[in-house]
């Protein structure tokens, strides 16, 4: 039927046109639309997109809104807390942080306090001065030989590659002048990474980009060299990460140019990808001994691993090895399933991995009943954003906190979501030079700087509200959650705490941690 409608209209249009011609030559113009839509009308007949084939023409209406539709679901219709992964409300306040404006708003607040997912605090009609210097922390344990005085919020684990050089460039710039550190994600320190001289972590992944043989092994003369530099404070081996956990990063071929293959130790323009799993080692006492390693060809640097928390099994299994061994990590950065910078399968983005609410108790919990929590540092990351998600993080055992997305959004990030694409509309997440000028590196680095200290004064000053005046007083039951539309319990309810040490002194096991606990083994994961 629709197309004996399309046909009938081709002929009409015919019809109308050729007794135009007759009486208004320029009418010509209006033979050439009529063939070009001719054309795509007998395109879309012969199509296999359903709708063109039954709509043609018309069809491509659909097409074009869905193309827009993110923009205008951002733009127009989304509420000032209904955007995800960041909602407007929240990017709108870090951009007024890296801007160096007041942060405040006017007629109350915009959520709903009754709504399930709620989160808050109580304050106290006694509230405490929150010194400056309680936002470092001396991180190093006592087999480190060269501690870091560090910021307790850093930049997270971003890649030169997954961003483009002037991003990096903003980042590490900002770092320096905020006097924080710069993590460097599993791409390898870049040039970008060290025009400014920024404090760096250097995170190593699957594939040891920047130390590695031809064969994709671990080259430690290579990494010697680099891990010595002064720039370099902190060492982080990565085992997985909230967005893709188990399963390798990957770098479109798209993306890497000659620049980054030869960052990376690869071939330019193929896909990148990195393995799942570390070659290197396959069982908990392998993982910390390879530690060791690392911490001597450092010279003596912090040196510790990133992991989305999985099975809880085998978080304990390192427990039990870091007992047997003696041998301890100096920081444990535990990433959210939430998080992710760049490009995932969607699945795996969606349904693997713990949520970082629930996995950074159970990771606290499980360094105090096996009696390590004293030994390491332990650093948050996912969706931290503002000073009270920090308030949460520590409150619910972290000593420090790593934000990825929000010092994107400080260097122009809009959450256009085609970080995969090489098509950033802001030149962040691209290898475009076209793009990427886009982004004046002296003003975003400002604006870097600008929002690490507006959130830090505000964790400050959050802190003390709620009576408390340093952040390792935070406790879980000072923070409350909603389920549902009903009274909001603390997490502490939600909780199994553990004694220092109660899972080695042969007490009773709780049995939210017994079967784990059973199952782990310092051997295997």
């Amino acid at each position: 039927m629709y197309r004996r409608h399309f046909v009938s209209f081709l002929f009409l249009a015919l019809a109308i046109i050729s007794v135009w011609l007759v009486f208004w030559p320029p009418a010509s113009y209006l033979l050439i639309v009529w063939l070009a839509m001719a054309l795509l009308g007998i395109y879309d007949l012969r199509s296999r997109h359903n709708v063109l084939n039954n709509y043609p023409i018309i069809g491509h209406l659909r097409y074009m809104l869905e193309f827009v539709r993110p923009e205008l679901r951002q733009y127009f219709f989304e509420s000032e807390q209904s955007g995800r992964p960041f909602s407007r409300a929240q990017r709108t306040l870090i951009n007024a942080r890296a801007d160096g404006k007041a942060d405040t708003s006017p007629f109350g607040t915009l959520r709903d306090f009754e709504a399930a997912g709620f989160d808050f605090s109580e304050h106290s009609l006694v509230p405490k001065d929150v010194a400056e210097d309680v936002t470092r922390i001396t991180v190093g344990g006592p087999q480190c030989e060269r501690p870091y005085h560090a910021s307790r919020l850093n930049i997270s684990a971003m890649s030169f590659g997954s961003l483009s050089g002037t991003a990096v460039l903003a980042m590490n710039l900002g770092a320096k002048r905020g006097g924080f550190a710069h993590n460097t994600g599993e791409g390898a320190i870049s040039p970008y990474h060290q025009r400014h001289g920024g404090d760096l972590i250097w995170e190593l992944g699957t594939a040891y980009f920047g130390c590695r043989t031809r064969e994709g092994r671990f080259d430690a003369e290579v990494f010697r060299d680099k891990a010595r530099e002064d720039q370099v404070k902190m060492i982080e081996l990565k085992l997985s990460q909230g967005a893709k956990p188990s399963h390798g990063g990957l770098l479109p071929g798209g993306k890497v140019n000659q620049e980054i293959a030869e960052t990376r130790q690869i071939e330019a323009g193929k896909d990148c990808q990195s393995p799942a799993s570390h070659p290197e080692f396959d069982t908990p006492i392998g993982l910390l001994e390879f530690i060791v390693r690392l911490r001597e060809l450092s010279g003596g640097k912090p040196v510790g691993m990133k992991m989305c928390l999985g099975k809880r099994s085998e978080f304990l299994s390192l427990c039990k090895a870091m007992r047997e061994t003696g041998i301890r990590p100096d920081f444990i950065t535990i990433d959210g399933a939430e998080g992710g910078t760049g490009a995932a399968p969607q699945e795996f983005s969606d349904r693997l991995g713990n949520y970082i609410n629930e996995a950074l108790p159970f990771v606290h919990q499980c360094l105090v009943g096996t009696g390590l929590r004293d030994d390491l540092k332990l650093i948050a990351s996912g969706k931290v954003a503002l000073g009270f998600d920090m308030v949460v993080k520590m409150a619910l055992g972290a000593d420090m906190c790593n934000a990825a997305r929000p010092f994107m959004f400080s260097v122009g990030c809009i959450q256009a979501r085609r970080c995969h694409t090489n098509q950033c509309p802001t030149g962040v997440t691209t290898q475009d030079p076209k793009r990427s000028r886009a982004i004046n590196v002296e003003e975003k680095a400002w604006r870097v700087a600008n929002y690490h200290a507006g959130t830090l004064k505000a964790f400050r000053d959050l802190t003390g509200a709620m009576g408390v005046d340093h952040p390792d007083k935070l406790t879980p039951d000072m923070i409350y959650h909603r389920n549902d539309y009903t009274p909001a319990v603390s997490y502490q309810q939600h909780l199994v705490p553990l004694r220092p040490g109660q899972l080695l002194d042969g007490s009773e096991i709780p049995a939210a941690y017994a079967p784990h606990w059973e199952a782990a083994r310092a051997d295997r994961f």
